[in-house]
């Protein structure tokens, strides 16, 4: 039985059961699996009368809602392939994509998003708003005939350097994430069945359905018959959290983050015992981390646990809690560390579009702090030169959309080839270190994986933004950071970090960038990595001159 006939069935036995549903304007819409169904089969009827075949692309540009869901799944059970775009990114860069894949047509949440493409693509395929594709009447949705074999979508990456490009799964590589990440979530939930756990998983949802993780984890959730709650306004994301509470959700790294620091400025404000006693807690964790706790700090540590902890629990992620999941990027170890002192357990999942989302995840029962977990059961993991991941298993995707040069790079004694430089503890928990792309090799020949010293610059300098490592080449390693931060915070930061650093890897020059990269300036990729070649690129004469003339540190 394929993934899709295995949603497909979950949803007919659901019945009147609420599986999805949307907050609009504060208002809760839920959606039944009786519901889904009809409106899956809205959007069948209405592809079924266009004249497509088998293996057409279809682009789905919308923003996450219900008749994402539904569009999505209409689409692969009509037998075409789904092309997942992002409705936040700029209309040029998606109509590169679009003629990329060549889509037989477009289908588009709303007419700001129609109007982006038109306006950047005048020849563009017929384009249909959900309006009119959800006013067909509901088709007979016969149970879809998928072979493992079978192109289901094409997911573009991010595009770190240079275009994106369009990874193609298979509904065999699709059906093998699913099983292995509705076991871990089986794990995690059956932890806690006598702690309020319910017969139904509790989700939230506020990343792009687009991603590869999170069209994943929708299609995960949609199998498990989970009831997910899905967000469509970013700004209220904090008291949503808190109302929907849910047992779990997918989150990045930079969200994490945002919770921590609001956490901290809160207590700040509030000042007085709790402020006192959160401040000491946090210090006493610290040193238990390290081995160096005494008898006050147990004290201080059983203050926060009793006064202090459970409010901001309460506050920040509501009652039902099991765990936050974190992927897209690495984690700090201390944000991992900063939450599990709050007693919430943080889950981290690593892997690639390419390798269907999934590679590794961290196992409930036995988290590493600072590790990824091990590698899904049918997955192999090693490491190849310059300690780059190499993987192999029913995961790996089959190639890039008409790229046979890059795939044939990526593919090669049937491995795929990461790009990512990691290791593994003898448990078999696997931590990332950076990217073989970004390995700074300068003129000594010593070699700098950047991001591990990046992370320890930016932890000692917390009004910065981004900090990227250069040096290629030459006799040292300079940084450019970015923020409000003034030369003597960095002066002050690099006094901390550098001591702790071999001498080949110490920061001997920098240059303050006041504003931060990002994704409209074109430095960020909307997965908020760093395009380093596009930042070598834009501040080139800023570089050369750290260069020219060595700045003392």
């Amino acid at each position: 039985m394929s993934f899709l006939e295995k949603i497909f069935t979950q949803l007919e036995a659901a019945g009147d059961t609420i599986l999805l549903q949307e907050i609009r304007d504060g208002q809760i819409v839920p959606v039944s699996g009786r519901e889904l169904l009809r409106q899956i089969g809205q959007a069948h009827a209405f592809l079924a009368v266009k004249g497509l075949k088998k293996g057409d692309r279809c682009a789905l540009l919308a923003h996450n809602s219900v008749r994402w869901a539904a569009m999505n799944l209409a689409i692969i059970a009509e037998g075409l392939i789904a092309v997942p775009l992002y409705g936040r990114q700029a209309a040029a860069d998606l109509v590169t994509m679009m003629k990329d894949c060549s889509p037989a047509l477009i289908c588009c949440s709303d007419q700001a998003l129609r109007e982006g493409i038109v306006e950047n693509w005048p020849d563009a395929p017929p384009q249909f708003l959900f309006e009119e594709i959800f006013a067909t009447d509901a088709g007979t949705l016969a149970k879809p005939q998928l072979a493992d074999s079978d192109p289901v979508t094409i997911i573009y990456t991010s595009g770190t350097s240079g275009d994106a490009k369009g990874v193609i799964l298979t509904a065999g590589n699709v059906g093998f994430i699913l099983g292995a990440t509705s076991a871990r979530l089986d794990l995690l939930m059956s932890a806690h069945a006598g702690q309020g756990g319910s017969r139904q998983d509790r989700v939230y949802q506020y990343l792009p359905f687009c991603f590869g993780a999170s069209w994943i984890a929708l299609l995960t959730y949609l199998q498990r018959g989970s009831l997910v709650t899905l967000n469509t306004d970013l700004t209220k994301l904090a008291g949503e959290i808190r109302g929907v509470a849910p047992d779990y959700f997918l989150n990045v790294p930079a969200l994490l983050e945002r919770m921590k620091k609001a956490v901290d400025e809160q207590l700040w404000k509030t000042g007085g015992m709790v402020l006192a006693i959160y401040t000491r807690a946090k210090n006493s964790w610290m040193r238990g981390q390290e081995g160096k706790s005494g008898f006050s700090d147990s004290v201080w540590l059983g203050l926060a646990n009793a006064l202090v902890f459970p409010a901001i629990r309460r506050k920040m992620i509501g009652k039902n809690l099991k765990a936050l999941i974190s992927g897209s990027a690495p984690l700090s170890i201390e944000t991992q560390l900063y939450f599990m002192m709050l007693g919430i357990p943080v889950l981290q999942v690593y892997g690639l579009t390419e390798t269907t989302g999934i590679c590794t995840m961290d196992d409930p029962r036995r988290v590493t702090p600072g590790r990824v977990g091990p590698a899904v059961e049918g997955i192999e993991m090693k490491l190849g030169e310059n300690d780059e991941i190499i993987v192999r298993g029913p995961n790996v995707f089959p190639g890039y959309w008409k790229r046979p040069q890059e795939t044939a790079k990526s593919l090669r004694d049937g491995w795929f080839h990461t790009g990512d430089q990691g290791e593994v503890d003898a448990a078999g928990n696997w931590r990332i270190s950076g990217r073989v792309k970004n390995l700074i090799i300068l003129g000594s020949g010593h070699k700098v994986t950047p991001e591990a010293v990046e992370e320890e610059l930016l932890r000692h300098l917390p009004a910065g933004s981004q900090a990227v490592l250069t040096g290629n080449g030459k006799g040292y390693l300079s940084a450019i950071i970015t923020g409000d931060v003034s030369t003597g915070q960095v002066q002050a930061a690099l006094d901390v970090v550098n001591p702790g650093l071999p001498h080949y890897k110490q920061i001997r020059a920098y240059h303050i960038h006041p504003e931060a990269f990002s994704v409209d300036n074109g430095l960020l990729t909307v997965n908020g990595k760093l395009k380093r070649d596009a930042i070598a690129a834009r501040l080139k004469s800023e570089i050369e001159a750290l260069y020219a003339v060595k700045q003392a540190v």
